[in-house]
């Protein structure tokens, strides 16, 4: 196995920690949900991670969310059943091959760009107001 297989617009399964999670302390995320991986940034020593959390709860209408549509869901290996939202307003940063909780597998699937660049595009303009948190420590 190997990590070269994750790329931006991939979707893997992750740990994620929520912002307010963090904000009171904790460390770990509480359950391995399936993330977005909005940017692989290349780096000489190792290359950096940004993850988007995907979520069924609907969120509220003061987050920057995305609903997913059906295509983009059977594309990215989601359950085309659910209502999926991809959060937008916070992520994880994370370090390939030196991470506690990125494994070498495959993708689950793939987010199409017409679908994802327009979202990352929109994160690029908000990012100074957004919620990273640091799982490289």
């Amino acid at each position: 196995m190997s990590y070269d297989d994750i790329q931006t617009a991939s979707v893997i399964r992750y740990p994620y920690l929520w912002a307010r999670e963090a904000h009171r302390g904790e460390t770990e995320g509480r359950k391995e949900r399936p993330v977005a991986v909005g940017v692989r940034v290349p780096r000489a020593d190792c290359d950096l991670l940004l993850l988007f959390p995907i979520t069924t709860k609907e969120p509220g209408p003061a987050r920057f969310a995305s609903e997913i549509p059906l295509i983009e869901k059977r594309r990215a290996g989601l359950d085309p059943d659910l209502r999926l939202w991809i959060i937008l307003d916070e992520y994880n940063t994370d370090i390939v091959g030196q991470s506690f909780y990125l494994e070498p597998e495959p993708p689950i699937g793939r987010f199409s760009k017409a679908f994802f660049l327009p979202l990352v595009r929109a994160f690029i303009a908000r990012r100074k107001s957004l919620s990273g948190v640091n799982r490289t420590r």
